[in-house]
Order: structure tokens, then sequence, then C-alpha cells
């Protein structure tokens, strides 16, 4: 599995043709979004996602991996296509199970942290819905580049400006520290 990679990420470690993965071609289809697991590690260049949420770099066994907290992460975890794609598709599926906003954070909570949001959490969640809901019916064009990063694609019948604020919402539960971090 190829996962998404920055560009050129390879190219500083390539030593021309004479060598085997020396260009970075992401999957495509079903392989990309594949576990993590089966992801191909160039020993010289490891995954940059992984590096960064501190994977061990397979030179030798690791009983405990050390665990940071660093602004980094929190960029890759915002920005990243394959969070992004994440967290649309969970607003996909937020907006399918209920047309009462209340219920569609209910049911992000619930697929994300395996609890019901508390009443400051759906307060501030709400508030974020609808300015962002405000901020992309203004301008239709943000929302349709926020939904188009990444191989999938969007629903085509999810009108643009609700499911790119409701993608952002998404991606606030997707990044609270319960939901990335096992403690």
């Amino acid at each position: 599995v190829y996962p998404y990679q920055p560009p050129g990420l390879w190219e500083e470690m390539s030593f021309g043709d004479r060598f085997t993965a020396q260009e970075y071609e992401p999957s495509h289809g079903h392989n990309l979004y594949r576990r993590s697991m089966y992801t191909f590690w160039k020993r010289t260049v490891p995954p940059a996602q992984l590096a960064t949420f501190d994977a061990p770099d397979r030179e030798k066994c690791t009983v405990r991996r050390a665990r940071t907290n660093t602004p980094l992460q929190a960029l890759i975890l915002m920005n990243d296509p394959t969070y992004v794609e994440a967290a649309r598709t969970l607003a996909e599926k937020m907006i399918a199970a209920s047309d009462d906003p209340r219920e569609r954070l209910a049911y992000a909570f619930r697929r994300a942290v395996a609890r019901e949001p508390t009443a400051t959490e759906r307060g501030v969640l709400l508030k974020l819905f609808h300015q962002q809901g405000e901020e992309y019916r203004g301008n239709v064009e943000s929302a349709r580049e926020l939904l188009s990063v990444g191989e999938s694609k969007p629903s085509r019948s999810a009108d643009a400006a609700e499911l790119a604020a409701w993608t952002l919402v998404a991606s606030t539960v997707l990044n609270l520290d319960e939901t990335i971090t096992k403690e």
C-alpha cells in the first residue's frame, strides 16, 4: 500500500535507475485506503505520517512507543488528504443519519469516541457548524475545493456548503485528544 505522501519525498534519497523504489506513486482505489500496517516502507525514507506520529524506525524491536504531541501532528490531522477524506466521509454519514443537527453530532461522537457529546461540546460544535455553513454559503467555490481533496469523490446529492461545514465539524471531532490518543 502506498498512501498519500508529500510530493518529492523520495527524490533526495533516489540513486538513479539502477535501484528499485526510486519514485513514489500513491496507490489508487481500494488499496489507497487499506490499513497502515500494509504500508510500504523505504528504510531511508519512512512514511512521513507514521514518522510524525512516533512510529519506530524498524531497526530494532520496540516494546513501547514514545508518545509526543507536536504542532506538526495537529497540522497533519487537519490537512493531510487522508484525514480530510475521513472527515468528509464521516460528515456524509452524519448527514445520512438524521436531519437533526444534534443527532448528527451524537452520531459522530458515538462513531469516534463511543459516547454522547456533552452540552458544552454540542454547543461549541453547533456554533462551528453555523459559522462555517454561513462562510461556505458565501463562498461555494471554497466548499468545493475542500470537498475535492483526495481521490474519493463526495456524494453528488449533498449540498456543497452544508457538507463542507459538517466536514469541518467531523474533523474537529476526529481531532479530539480522546479520539487520537489511547490512554
